[in-house]
C-alpha cells in the first residue's frame, strides 16, 4: 500500500514520509526514530547530534549563492498520536503505518496516519538530502514527545542553536499562517475508595459509548463533538439517581490530546429494575443522539447482559460525588478570545477516565493563549474533583507563543503565499499547543512563524493528509527558502 504513495508528486516529499512511517515512533517511546533520524544525518555526511533528551539537530550549510542569508532552524517533531479503531489490530511500538491513497487523501488503514508531524520530518528531511534546492545554513531540529508533554521542546538548551528564523511545520490548513498558539497543563483527579460487595438479587450490564468522531483536543474543541467520558456520565448519572445503579469499572479514552471517542463501564442494577431501566437508558441514548445528529452521526451506545456479575461495586456515596463531580467538570470551549476572532481562549478536554478496584482517576488537558485563564480553568476542574474527595495534580505546564505581528519573516510568507496563490493567507494564532512558545524562552530573540499543509482528523483513526495541499505547500517551502532576509 506504501508503494503509491511513495509515486505520489512530489515524491522526494511522500518517499521520505513513507520512510519515516516504516519506523514506530509513539511519543514517549522514539528511540527507533531518533536511531532512524541520527543514521540519516551521518549517511549524508551532515553534522548531526543528539542532545540530552532525545532532540537531533543536522546542520546543512547554505548552498552557494545563498551564504549572505540569515541562517534558518527548520523544525518538527518526531513523535506521533497512536490511536486505533477497536476492531483494528495493530501494534504501534512493532508495525510501521500502513498507508494508501483514497482520491486526494493518503489515509491510514483503521490507525492515525502519522502526518501530523510526519509530513514537516519528511519535508526537512528531503531538504537535507536535496543537491538542488537553493537555501541558507539550515539547523534541522527534530524534536520529541510533542504530543504527550513537549518534553523535547522544553529540554532543548540555549545556546544549541545559532539561526535567526524559526520555520515550524506543524500546522494543518494550507491557507494558514500561524504566529501564535495555546499553552496547556495536565489536570489528574485520583482518588481511593472502599468497593462493596455487589448486593443479591443484582443483574449486571457493559454500556459501550463508542462511533464518535474524536479528533484534536485543541484545533477541533469548539467543533462541538461528543465526548465519550462526558455522555457515558450522562447515563451513569441518571441510571444511578433513579435506579440505584452501581459502577463496577469504566475505562473511557486514552490520550490528553485526543478527544475520546470510545467509552466501556460494567455496571450493576437491582433486577427489579432491569427492564425500566433498559427503557429509561433508551430513552436517554435518543435524546443524545438527536442532541449530536449533526456532528456525531456515527454515534452508538450498546448495552450488554452480562452473564457472570462483577464481585464488587462502587458504594453509593462514593459514586453520588463521583458522578457529580464528572458533571460538574468543564469540557469542551471556556472563553472565546477576545482578541481574535472566533479564536478558542481556553478549553478543556476530559480525556480518560479509569474507575475500578478501589481507584478512580480522571485525566485532562486544559489549554489557553492566556496563562491566567489556563490555570483559572484548571482551578475550577481541582476544586470539582477536590470536593468530591480527590487528590489534584497540575503537571507539564507549558506557555503560549505570543503573536508577533511585526515579524520579518511573516512578511516574507504572506507575500510569497500571495503571489503564489492569488489570495491572502489567513494570518492567525492557533488553539493547538506548538513548540515555538517553549522554543523562545530560550531562543528569545528568535523570528518564529508556523505552516504546513492540510490535514484533517488529526489525533484520531481518520487522520488523512490532503495530496493537493502537499504539493501546493511543497511549492511554498522551496520559494520561503530562496527568500530568506539577508544577514
Amino acid at each position: 500500500m506504501s508503494q503509491e504513495v511513495r509515486n505520489l508528486e512530489p515524491k522526494v516529499l511522500w518517499n521520505k514520509f513513507a520512510d519515516l512511517n516504516a519506523v514506530p515512533r509513539p511519543s514517549k517511546k522514539e528511540e527507533r526514530v531518533i536511531a532512524f533520524m541520527m543514521e540519516f544525518g551521518e549517511k549524508l555526511g551532515l553534522p548531526t547530534i543528539k542532545d540530552h533528551v532525545g532532540n537531533v539537530i543536522i546542520k546543512k550549510p547554505a548552498t552557494p549563492g545563498m551564504e549572505n542569508r540569515k541562517t534558518v532552524v527548520l523544525q518538527s517533531h518526531l513523535d506521533m498520536v497512536h490511536q486505533k479503531n477497536n476492531d483494528t489490530v495493530f501494534d504501534f511500538d512493532t508495525q510501521g503505518i500502513e498507508m494508501y491513497v483514497d482520491g486526494d487523501w493518503v489515509r491510514a488503514n483503521g490507525t492515525t496516519l502519522g502526518a501530523d508531524n510526519g509530513l514537516g520530518v519528511a519535508t526537512i528531511m528531503a531538504i537535507l538530502e536535496s543537491t538542488d534546492i537553493p537555501h541558507p545554513a539550515i539547523e534541522a531540529l527534530f524534536t520529541i514527545d510533542e504530543e504527550t508533554g513537549m518534553t523535547g521542546a522544553m529540554g532543548l538548551q540555549g545556546g544549541m542553536l545559532e539561526g535567526q528564523i524559526l520555520l515550524n511545520l506543524d500546522t494543518e490548513e494550507d491557507d494558514e499562517i500561524d504566529i501564535g498558539c495555546a499553552g496547556g497543563v495536565d489536570v489528574t483527579a485520583v482518588a481511593e475508595y472502599d468497593e462493596e460487595e455487589t448486593p443479591e438479587g443484582s443483574v449486571a450490564y457493559q454500556i459501550t459509548v463508542k462511533g464518535l468522531v474524536g479528533g484534536h483536543s485543541g484545533m477541533d474543541i469548539h467543533k462541538g463533538l461528543g465526548n465519550a467520558n462526558k455522555l457515558m456520565n450522562r447515563l451513569l448519572f441518571d441510571g444511578f439517581d433513579n435506579f440505584g445503579l452501581q459502577i463496577s469499572e469504566i475505562n473511557g479514552g486514552s490520550l490528553r490530546n485526543a478527544i475520546p471517542r470510545e467509552s466501556v463501564a460494567k455496571v450493576i442494577i437491582a433486577q427489579a429494575y432491569d427492564e425500566a431501566f433498559v427503557f429509561d437508558m433508551q430513552q436517554i441514548v435518543n435524546e443524545i443522539k438527536a442532541e449530536f445528529a449533526s456532528t456525531e452521526p456515527n454515534l452508538e451506545v450498546v448495552f450488554e447482559k452480562l452473564e457472570t456479575l462483577p464481585a464488587k461495586v462502587m458504594p453509593p456515596v462514593a459514586q453520588f460525588y463521583f458522578v457529580r463531580a464528572m458533571y460538574t467538570a468543564h469540557n469542551g470551549v471556556y472563553r472565546m478570545s477576545a482578541d481574535f476572532e472566533g479564536l478558542v481562549e481556553t478549553s478543556n478536554n476530559i480525556a480518560k477516565v479509569n474507575v475500578g478496584e478501589g481507584k478512580l482517576s480522571v485525566k485532562c488537558l486544559t489549554r489557553s493563549s492566556v496563562e491566567t485563564s489556563k490555570f483559572d480553568l484548571a482551578n475550577a476542574l481541582r476544586s470539582a474533583f477536590e470536593l468530591m474527595g480527590c487528590e489534584v495534580e497540575f503537571s507539564g505546564s507549558y506557555p503560549g507563543w505570543t503573536p508577533n505581528a511585526k515579524s520579518e519573516i511573516l512578511d516574507v510568507l504572506t507575500e510569497i503565499y500571495e503571489k503564489q496563490n492569488g489570495t491572502k493567507a489567513d494570518v492567525v494564532a492557533c488553539h493547538a499547543g506548538l513548540e515555538c512558545g517553549i522554543l523562545g524562552t530560550n531562543y528569545p530573540d528568535m523570528d518564529m512563524i508556523s505552516f504546513g499543509p492540510t490535514i484533517k482528523g488529526a489525533h484520531s483513526p481518520v487522520e488523512r493528509a490532503s495530496i493537493s495541499s502537499a504539493q501546493k505547500y511543497w511549492k511554498f517551502v522551496l520559494e520561503i527558502l530562496k527568500n530568506i532576509p539577508l544577514k
